[in-house]
């Protein structure tokens, strides 16, 4: 419980992170799509050394960043790919991103990304 209530904790610094570089990005005229995988590298940047360390206790690398980004990022451009496809405000491509995000996050980060090996 303890593990996830400070994945939850830097969630919401990240999601801050996130929802802010969403937004100053589309007014400079990017896509959602666009905007939202930037802004997603950016907080995805800050919340895995954050989570490698703080969170989960365990070793960060280039490796295990590489994968992180590249896993979660996919992630954030389907969402903003498919809100721009269907003109669904950026509203719901942040609401949409950041609780997928959270689900698919933790448990990456912890089955793969950051497990144990005993």
């Amino acid at each position: 419980m303890l593990l996830l209530k400070k994945y939850l904790s830097v969630g919401i610094i990240n999601t801050l992170i996130h929802w802010s570089f969403f937004y100053i990005f589309l007014l400079f005229g990017f896509k959602q799509s666009q905007s939202n995988l930037i802004a997603f590298v950016i907080a995805v940047t800050f919340s895995f050394f954050v989570n490698g360390i703080y969170t989960f206790n365990s070793n960060v690398s280039l490796l295990k960043y590489v994968m992180y980004v590249v896993f979660m990022g996919g992630l954030a451009l389907s969402v903003g790919y498919f809100s721009d496809k269907i003109k669904l405000p950026s509203i719901f491509t942040l609401i949409t991103f950041s609780i997928i995000s959270l689900a698919v996050g933790f448990l990456y980060s912890k089955f793969i990304i950051f497990k144990e090996i005993k």
